[in-house]
């Protein structure tokens, strides 16, 4: 049974969202996707890039010191996660747990008071898995990149 898992986007934890904004964009030429903005569930900040003619984005990761998703930053451990959409959050979760993977945060443990529908799971190296169910009435989800994907 497939579950309908859409690969979306890499989020990476940077130690300075001036300086990694500066790099991605002046060195590597990307482009805000979505602006700098503040996460007050998560307690950190956020933006997303994408390089011209690509519809794959890097959402850029900055946790204060008091975050739940802050941790000590060792190079080769920066990736902060990767996400994917999924057409049924609850339903998915269920499926998941059933299988056997962990659920670190469940549904809407963070953020649902602002309208984030969201869940994170971890892969069997660690790596933290972003599940969103973004409301649309659309097939699927508009992505960061301006761009309507079909199913």
């Amino acid at each position: 049974m497939s579950l309908g898992f859409r690969f979306i986007y890499t989020g990476i934890r940077v130690r300075s969202m001036e300086e990694s904004l500066k790099f991605y964009t002046e060195v590597l030429g990307m482009i805000v996707a979505e602006p700098l903005q503040k996460t007050p569930p998560t307690k950190g900040s956020v933006a997303t890039l994408r390089s011209p003619n690509s519809e794959q984005v890097l959402e850029l990761n900055h946790y204060e010191e008091e975050s739940p998703f802050n941790s000590p930053y060792v190079n080769g451990e920066d990736l902060d996660h990767i996400a994917f959409d999924v057409q049924d959050l609850d339903e998915t979760i269920k499926e998941l747990k059933r299988r056997g993977v962990e659920v670190v945060v469940e549904p809407y443990a963070i953020g649902s008071e602002i309208g984030w529908k969201e869940a994170y799971i971890k892969d069997p190296n660690g790596i933290w898995i972003e599940l969103l169910q973004r409301d649309s009435d659309a097939l699927w989800r508009k992505t960061a990149s301006g761009i309507e994907d079909s199913k």
